[in-house]
């Protein structure tokens, strides 16, 4: 996971007009000097087009720290809730498949 906060890759995307792809995304935060950091975390989002800047801090992926500003029971919240389909998946807690359980015996 990349230590950039949300805040870190949405100014690096300040000129972005959108809808914007990932590519385009990407071309930007180099283009604006963004740290590697955050070139990292635009790099692990989903391939798909991106309406405003709201879309791409749900489907960034940072320390849950930098959520926002997010209290404690809302960043719960929002993992319980979980993200749009696809996203938000390390948030969620999900049962080892028969096999792995086995395996860990």
């Amino acid at each position: 996971m990349a230590h950039a906060t949300v805040d870190d890759v949405l100014g690096a995307l300040e000129n972005v007009d959108f809808p914007a792809d990932k590519t385009r995304l990407l071309d930007a935060a180099r283009s604006a000097g963004a740290s590697g950091d955050v070139i990292a975390a635009l790099r692990g989002i989903p391939p798909e087009t991106y309406t405003n800047r709201e879309d791409i801090a749900r489907s960034v992926r940072t320390d849950p720290d930098s959520d926002l500003g997010h209290s404690p029971a809302q960043r719960a919240e929002q993992a319980r809730q979980g993200g749009r389909p696809g996203q938000s998946q390390h948030l969620r807690e999900v049962p080892k498949p028969p096999v792995e359980e086995e395996l860990d015996r």
